[in-house]
């Protein structure tokens, strides 16, 4: 470790694992995991570790699990002083009595250049807003959402756009890592100071839900890619098919199909993978070769 600050890390997926590993190459290593519980997952119901856990398990770090953040949560962090808490990916609110609660407060790391895009999937917000550029923040949590002053922020390169949610998701985690790692040492100091945000420039992310993921093919071929590629790694994209039926007399059977990549030639979008409802994913010519035709204007 490059020093002995002590600090309890709130995170839970993958990516916040891939987070964690990048503060560890810089000699950043928490006191204390806290993530989510165990999960039964699969065909076979078995409880599943949070990535989290996983990670920390190997390192011998404590770890804990609450299912509600309660007064019995409160007690174990007590138990043991801390100067900072960091939060990224975590899934659950903190309250006032657990984010007050270190010396130097909780730093939340958020994938926007606040006040743009409060809320959940700025990542998203921003494809699909067709921004062009994204960026990463790092804020002390207060009781508003996304509301609190701005410790550090950072603008970054994107090399092809628009991105997939998943690969912006990727850079952004790399980056708020490395941003972090240039500034816990002077916040823990005291040496630098947060800076309010200017909340008359806010933005809010779009709540969105599975039915906001249907394409319609005969729309505009970059606001169609723009969906499929902000959409990638929540609710998907989707669209309707038809297939003429084997048996005279019959209509043609509608078909429900999950588009999982696409690009655009010239001003055409072209579907590179779908997946067809109940059935495997496949390239969209093989689909085709089934005698599918696209149906536009249904949104169901």
């Amino acid at each position: 470790m490059k020093n002995n600050i002590r600090f309890a890390f709130f995170g839970t997926p993958e990516l916040a694992a891939v987070f964690l590993d990048d503060l560890e190459k810089n000699g950043y290593v928490p006191s204390l995991v806290v993530t989510t519980p165990d999960r039964a997952q699969g065909r076979g119901m078995t409880l599943q570790s949070p990535p989290v856990k996983k990670w920390a398990d190997e390192r011998n770090i404590p770890v804990l699990q609450p299912e509600k953040l309660d007064d019995a949560f409160l007690y174990e962090l007590r138990t043991t002083d801390y100067e900072l808490f960091i939060v990224i990916y975590y899934g659950k609110i903190l309250p006032k009595a657990v984010f007050d609660m270190p010396k130097r407060g909780t730093i939340n790391v958020h994938f926007s250049l606040l006040p743009r895009w409060k809320g959940t999937s700025p990542i998203r917000a921003s494809i699909l807003n067709d921004d062009r550029k994204a960026g990463t923040t790092l804020l002390l949590m207060d009781e508003k959402v996304d509301h609190g002053p701005v410790i550090a922020q950072k603008e970054f390169k994107i090399a092809e756009w628009p991105p997939s949610a998943h690969e912006l998701e990727t850079q952004a985690t790399h980056e708020s890592a490395a941003l972090l790692s240039g500034f816990i040492e002077p916040w823990v100091a005291g040496e630098i100071e947060a800076h309010e945000q200017n909340h008359d420039l806010e933005t809010l992310c779009p709540k969105l839900e599975k039915a906001d993921g249907y394409i319609d093919l005969a729309d505009d071929a970059y606001q169609n890619l723009l969906k499929i590629r902000a959409f990638d790694s929540t609710i998907g994209t989707h669209t309707s098919f038809e297939r003429p039926s084997t048996r005279s007399g019959q209509a043609a059977k509608k078909i429900r199909v999950a588009i999982l990549g696409a690009h655009i030639e010239g001003t055409k979008l072209i579907l590179n993978t779908v997946k067809p409802e109940g059935k495997k994913e496949m390239p969209y010519e093989e689909f085709l070769r089934s005698g599918a035709t696209p149906v536009s204007g249904d949104a169901s």
